[in-house]
């Protein structure tokens, strides 16, 4: 199966309520009708995280497939079309983007509505191999981040290794995704040996510039 993760800003003329309002309800609605379409889940910025200033984006779109074939498939159907006309009402264009990764779920937790969902936007250290950072951030850092305080759920989204032909750059060598009960340290991060390795392990294969968001989940299909 096949993730496409979409990177969203809300029009500049738009208000955070009425961007939020379409996008989970209008434009939600056009998605569903979507053929072959396995799975939706749209993630929404929190407030709280907008004390900080404006977050590198208002939220994320998860679109599952079975497979590439399938996107293509798809592609030129009126209800994609309808979907990819209906994307500017509400998006700031310039700055929309996605990329195509393949999931592996590192911890399988229950999620419940409550929870709080942290994504974040990977590159992988200078001169590091693609192959490399892929390897090390899912066979070396997984068994360490799953010791993050209060966390429930462990997702890791590694791109396409076909983003790379022609010497192309994907906007992001991954996204990591981690559902907590809560995020308070964040605020007061724990000394503890766990999370300073954890932090002290980043080094050793992501860029020094973690941009992330704090979203509330909504599974559309």
């Amino acid at each position: 199966m096949v993730k496409a993760i979409y990177f969203i800003k809300r029009r500049p003329d738009m208000t955070l309520e009425a961007f939020r309002r379409y996008w989970l309800n209008q434009h939600a609605e056009i998605v569903r009708g979507v053929p072959e379409l396995r799975r939706y889940v749209q993630s929404h910025t929190i407030d709280d995280f907008y004390r900080h200033g404006d977050p590198v984006y208002d939220g994320i779109a998860e679109l599952w497939y079975d497979d590439t074939a399938a996107m293509r498939r798809i592609a030129g159907t009126p209800a994609s079309q309808a979907a990819a006309d209906d994307d500017a009402k509400f998006i700031d264009m310039s700055s929309f983007g996605f990329i195509l990764t393949d999931e592996h779920v590192i911890l399988d937790g229950a999620v419940t509505e409550s929870m709080r969902k942290l994504v974040a936007f990977l590159h992988r250290r200078a001169g590091m191999e693609v192959g490399e950072f892929q390897a090390y951030w899912l066979q070396k850092h997984a068994p360490i981040a799953v010791r993050m305080p209060n966390l429930r759920r462990y997702v890791q989204s590694h791109v396409r290794r076909t983003a790379y032909e022609g010497g192309r750059t994907p906007r992001y060598d991954g996204v990591a995704q981690a559902w907590f009960d809560n995020l308070d340290w964040l605020e007061n991060p724990p000394a503890t040996a766990d999370f300073e390795a954890i932090r002290a392990d980043e080094r050793n294969f992501l860029d020094d510039q973690i941009a992330f968001i704090i979203t509330r989940e909504y599974p559309i299909l």
